[in-house]
């Protein structure tokens, strides 16, 4: 397979990832479960001061999960841009796709600790594609 054709693979399924992550971030503090939803509300309701701000743990998670929009979109963005001159300028190319692949490798296998078993499979087949499409264009 060629090297355009898995890092456009691995930019579906990172969408398919930022979907995802989009239906969990606008639920996530509405749950049915009665244990759950008394834990949000505690998260909610206590805020302290750290480094001059004073959050709550429920904005910190909220924050978190915003950032991942953007580290979701952008990595989307980078490499639909480096499939576009992987076989021309492999050298750059290279560069910029080792630390993403290892990344979502990484990404794997924290989501798979701490979350559940298809992000984790996603963010890893994500990066397995990455790497695919590095060593395709040798």
């Amino acid at each position: 397979m060629k090297s355009k054709t898995l890092l456009r693979i691995a930019c579906a399924l990172i969408l398919i990832h930022l979907i995802g992550h989009s239906m969990g971030h606008l639920q996530w503090d509405k749950p049915k479960d009665p244990k759950m939803k008394e834990v949000v509300e505690v998260m909610k309701g206590y805020s302290s001061e750290f480094m001059g701000a004073t959050k709550s743990m429920a904005n910190y998670f909220e924050g978190y999960s915003i950032i991942l929009f953007f580290v979701f979109g952008m990595t989307i963005l980078i490499l639909w841009s480096v499939s576009g001159f992987i076989e021309t300028n492999r050298p750059i190319a290279i560069k910029i796709l080792y630390p993403i692949a290892i990344t979502y490798l990484a990404f794997g296998v924290i989501e798979y600790l701490y979350f559940f078993l298809f992000a984790a499979s996603i963010s890893f087949l994500a990066g397995v594609c990455v790497f695919l499409g590095i060593n395709s264009s040798k």
